[in-house]
Protein backbone atom coordinates (compact mmCIF):
# COMPACT_ATOMS: atom_id res chain seq x y z
CA UNK A 1 0.00 0.00 0.00
CA UNK A 2 1.27 3.46 -0.89
CA UNK A 3 2.11 5.69 2.08
CA UNK A 4 0.04 8.87 1.75
CA UNK A 5 1.25 10.84 4.77
CA UNK A 6 0.65 11.39 8.46
CA UNK A 7 -2.57 12.67 10.02
CA UNK A 8 -2.73 14.28 13.46
CA UNK A 9 -6.34 14.01 14.66
CA UNK A 10 -7.35 15.95 17.76
CA UNK A 11 -10.65 15.03 19.43
CA UNK A 12 -11.71 14.14 22.98
CA UNK A 13 -14.12 11.50 21.65
CA UNK A 14 -12.28 8.17 21.59
CA UNK A 15 -14.73 6.82 19.01
CA UNK A 16 -13.74 9.60 16.60
CA UNK A 17 -10.03 8.90 17.12
CA UNK A 18 -10.49 5.19 16.48
CA UNK A 19 -12.73 5.78 13.46
CA UNK A 20 -10.26 8.14 11.78
CA UNK A 21 -7.40 5.77 12.58
CA UNK A 22 -9.27 2.79 11.12
CA UNK A 23 -10.31 4.45 7.87
CA UNK A 24 -7.12 6.50 7.51
CA UNK A 25 -4.82 3.50 7.86
CA UNK A 26 -6.94 1.54 5.38
CA UNK A 27 -6.14 4.21 2.79
CA UNK A 28 -2.40 4.37 3.50
CA UNK A 29 -2.14 7.11 6.12
CA UNK A 30 -0.34 6.99 9.43
CA UNK A 31 -2.71 8.35 12.09
CA UNK A 32 -1.71 9.88 15.42
CA UNK A 33 -4.50 10.72 17.89
CA UNK A 34 -4.58 13.30 20.69
CA UNK A 35 -7.53 13.81 23.08
CA UNK A 36 -6.45 16.98 24.91
CA UNK A 37 -5.70 20.38 23.45
CA UNK A 38 -2.79 20.95 25.81
CA UNK A 39 -0.91 18.03 24.24
CA UNK A 40 -1.27 19.12 20.63
CA UNK A 41 1.70 21.44 20.11
CA UNK A 42 4.20 19.02 21.64
CA UNK A 43 2.75 16.15 19.61
CA UNK A 44 2.82 18.25 16.45
CA UNK A 45 6.47 19.14 17.03
CA UNK A 46 7.39 15.48 17.63
CA UNK A 47 5.33 13.87 14.85
CA UNK A 48 5.57 16.52 12.09
CA UNK A 49 2.23 15.56 10.46
CA UNK A 50 1.15 16.38 6.92
CA UNK A 51 -2.40 17.40 7.88
CA UNK A 52 -4.22 18.18 11.15
CA UNK A 53 -7.85 17.34 11.97
CA UNK A 54 -9.01 19.61 14.80
CA UNK A 55 -12.15 19.41 16.90
CA UNK A 56 -13.25 22.81 18.20
CA UNK A 57 -14.47 21.78 21.66
CA UNK A 58 -11.58 20.21 23.55
CA UNK A 59 -10.31 19.88 27.12
CA UNK A 60 -7.35 22.21 27.52
CA UNK A 61 -6.74 24.52 24.56
CA UNK A 62 -9.71 24.76 22.22
CA UNK A 63 -9.47 23.99 18.51
CA UNK A 64 -9.73 27.58 17.32
CA UNK A 65 -6.82 28.65 19.54
CA UNK A 66 -4.80 25.66 18.35
CA UNK A 67 -5.57 26.49 14.73
CA UNK A 68 -4.11 29.95 15.26
CA UNK A 69 -1.09 28.49 17.13
CA UNK A 70 -0.36 25.96 14.38
CA UNK A 71 -0.67 28.60 11.69
CA UNK A 72 2.05 30.58 13.48
CA UNK A 73 4.37 27.57 13.19
CA UNK A 74 3.78 26.35 9.63
CA UNK A 75 1.21 26.55 6.85
CA UNK A 76 0.07 22.95 7.34
CA UNK A 77 -3.37 21.97 6.00
CA UNK A 78 -5.98 22.04 8.79
CA UNK A 79 -9.49 20.58 8.71
CA UNK A 80 -11.83 21.62 11.52
CA UNK A 81 -14.51 19.40 13.05
CA UNK A 82 -17.63 21.37 13.97
CA UNK A 83 -21.05 20.60 15.39
CA UNK A 84 -23.65 19.94 12.70
CA UNK A 85 -25.28 23.15 11.51
CA UNK A 86 -23.05 25.44 13.62
CA UNK A 87 -22.29 27.94 10.86
CA UNK A 88 -20.66 30.48 13.20
CA UNK A 89 -17.98 27.97 14.24
CA UNK A 90 -17.35 26.97 10.64
CA UNK A 91 -16.86 30.56 9.52
CA UNK A 92 -14.70 31.38 12.54
CA UNK A 93 -12.55 28.32 11.86
CA UNK A 94 -12.01 29.47 8.28
CA UNK A 95 -11.21 32.96 9.53
CA UNK A 96 -8.57 31.48 11.85
CA UNK A 97 -6.89 29.85 8.87
CA UNK A 98 -8.49 26.41 8.51
CA UNK A 99 -8.56 25.04 4.96
CA UNK A 100 -11.73 22.99 5.30
CA UNK A 101 -14.31 21.84 7.82
CA UNK A 102 -16.40 18.74 8.46
CA UNK A 103 -19.65 18.78 10.43
CA UNK A 104 -20.34 16.13 13.07
CA UNK A 105 -21.64 13.51 12.78
CA UNK A 106 -19.57 12.83 9.69
CA UNK A 107 -18.93 10.03 7.27
CA UNK A 108 -15.39 8.68 7.78
CA UNK A 109 -15.16 8.06 4.04
CA UNK A 110 -16.02 11.71 3.38
CA UNK A 111 -13.40 12.86 5.89
CA UNK A 112 -10.71 10.70 4.25
CA UNK A 113 -11.77 12.06 0.84
CA UNK A 114 -11.38 15.62 2.14
CA UNK A 115 -7.95 14.79 3.60
CA UNK A 116 -6.80 13.41 0.26
CA UNK A 117 -8.22 16.43 -1.56
CA UNK A 118 -6.52 19.00 0.66
CA UNK A 119 -3.20 17.16 0.38
CA UNK A 120 -3.48 16.98 -3.41
CA UNK A 121 -4.09 20.69 -3.58
CA UNK A 122 -1.24 21.66 -1.27
CA UNK A 123 1.30 19.15 -2.56
CA UNK A 124 0.62 19.35 -6.29
CA UNK A 125 3.39 20.60 -8.51
CA UNK A 126 2.17 23.22 -10.91
CA UNK A 127 2.98 22.65 -14.57
CA UNK A 128 4.45 26.15 -14.67
CA UNK A 129 6.11 25.93 -11.26
CA UNK A 130 8.87 28.36 -12.25
CA UNK A 131 6.44 31.14 -12.95
CA UNK A 132 6.38 34.20 -10.80
CA UNK A 133 3.31 36.31 -11.35
CA UNK A 134 4.32 39.94 -10.91
CA UNK A 135 1.95 42.85 -10.57
CA UNK A 136 2.57 46.33 -9.13
CA UNK A 137 3.56 45.77 -5.50
CA UNK A 138 2.56 42.10 -5.64
CA UNK A 139 4.54 38.98 -6.56
CA UNK A 140 3.18 35.43 -6.42
CA UNK A 141 5.84 32.71 -6.62
CA UNK A 142 4.43 29.38 -7.77
CA UNK A 143 7.65 27.42 -7.16
CA UNK A 144 8.04 28.43 -3.51
CA UNK A 145 4.33 29.19 -2.87
CA UNK A 146 5.26 32.63 -1.50
CA UNK A 147 3.39 35.92 -1.75
CA UNK A 148 5.47 39.10 -1.64
CA UNK A 149 4.03 42.54 -1.02
CA UNK A 150 6.49 45.31 -1.88
CA UNK A 151 9.24 42.72 -1.58
CA UNK A 152 8.21 41.52 1.88
CA UNK A 153 6.77 38.03 2.32
CA UNK A 154 3.16 37.91 3.48
CA UNK A 155 2.09 34.74 5.26
CA UNK A 156 -0.85 33.03 3.59
CA UNK A 157 -2.47 29.65 4.15
CA UNK A 158 -2.21 26.92 1.49
CA UNK A 159 -5.76 27.51 0.34
CA UNK A 160 -5.34 31.30 0.26
CA UNK A 161 -2.30 30.85 -1.96
CA UNK A 162 -4.15 28.49 -4.31
CA UNK A 163 -7.08 30.89 -4.62
CA UNK A 164 -4.94 34.00 -5.17
CA UNK A 165 -2.64 32.25 -7.65
CA UNK A 166 -5.57 30.89 -9.65
CA UNK A 167 -7.30 34.27 -9.89
CA UNK A 168 -4.04 36.07 -10.70
CA UNK A 169 -3.36 33.75 -13.64
CA UNK A 170 -6.54 35.04 -15.30
CA UNK A 171 -6.65 38.80 -14.70
CA UNK A 172 -10.07 40.40 -15.18
CA UNK A 173 -11.77 37.08 -15.81
CA UNK A 174 -14.86 36.71 -13.64
CA UNK A 175 -15.19 33.42 -11.75
CA UNK A 176 -18.35 32.29 -10.04
CA UNK A 177 -18.09 30.85 -6.53
CA UNK A 178 -18.98 27.42 -7.87
CA UNK A 179 -16.19 27.64 -10.45
CA UNK A 180 -13.69 28.57 -7.74
CA UNK A 181 -14.88 25.75 -5.49
CA UNK A 182 -14.51 23.28 -8.35
CA UNK A 183 -11.09 24.52 -9.50
CA UNK A 184 -9.36 25.57 -6.28
CA UNK A 185 -11.03 23.27 -3.76
CA UNK A 186 -11.61 20.45 -6.24
CA UNK A 187 -14.66 18.67 -7.62
CA UNK A 188 -14.61 16.38 -4.59
CA UNK A 189 -15.05 19.32 -2.20
CA UNK A 190 -18.19 19.09 -0.08
CA UNK A 191 -18.38 22.62 1.30
CA UNK A 192 -20.54 25.63 0.48
CA UNK A 193 -20.03 28.96 -1.26
CA UNK A 194 -19.37 30.87 1.98
CA UNK A 195 -15.96 29.17 2.03
CA UNK A 196 -14.93 31.24 -1.00
CA UNK A 197 -16.21 34.47 0.56
CA UNK A 198 -14.26 33.86 3.78
CA UNK A 199 -11.01 33.20 1.93
CA UNK A 200 -11.46 36.26 -0.30
CA UNK A 201 -12.06 38.39 2.80
CA UNK A 202 -8.91 37.03 4.45
CA UNK A 203 -6.84 37.69 1.35
CA UNK A 204 -8.15 41.25 1.08
CA UNK A 205 -7.04 41.87 4.65
CA UNK A 206 -3.56 40.58 3.89
CA UNK A 207 -3.28 42.65 0.70
CA UNK A 208 -4.75 45.77 2.34
CA UNK A 209 -1.42 47.64 2.42
CA UNK A 210 -1.34 47.79 -1.38
CA UNK A 211 -2.75 51.01 -2.89
CA UNK A 212 -4.74 48.99 -5.42
CA UNK A 213 -7.43 46.44 -4.54
CA UNK A 214 -6.72 43.36 -6.63
CA UNK A 215 -9.68 41.21 -5.61
CA UNK A 216 -12.95 42.65 -6.89
CA UNK A 217 -16.47 41.45 -6.22
CA UNK A 218 -18.73 41.15 -9.25
CA UNK A 219 -22.11 41.37 -7.56
CA UNK A 220 -24.44 38.52 -8.27
CA UNK A 221 -21.70 36.57 -10.06
CA UNK A 222 -18.43 36.06 -8.15
CA UNK A 223 -14.89 37.48 -8.09
CA UNK A 224 -12.15 38.63 -10.40
CA UNK A 225 -8.49 39.65 -10.13
CA UNK A 226 -8.17 43.25 -11.33
CA UNK A 227 -4.64 44.64 -11.86
CA UNK A 228 -4.08 48.37 -12.29
CA UNK A 229 -4.71 49.51 -15.85
CA UNK A 230 -1.07 50.53 -16.36
CA UNK A 231 1.70 48.04 -15.77
CA UNK A 232 -0.77 45.44 -14.65
CA UNK A 233 0.04 42.38 -16.73
CA UNK A 234 1.72 39.40 -15.13
CA UNK A 235 5.32 38.67 -16.11
CA UNK A 236 7.67 35.77 -15.51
Amino acid sequence: MTYLGKILVVDDDQNVLELVKLYGEREGFEVVGVNNGDLVLATYDRENPDVVILDIMLPGKDGLTLCRNLRAIRMIPIIMLTAKGDEADRVLGLEMGADDYVSKPFSPRELVARIKAVLRRTQKVDAVANWKLKYPGLEIQADTRRVLIDGEEKEVTPKEFDLLYHLAQYPRRVFTRDELLATVWGYDYFGDQRTVDVHIRRLRTKLASLPHEYLATVWGVGYQFTPPVKGGEATL
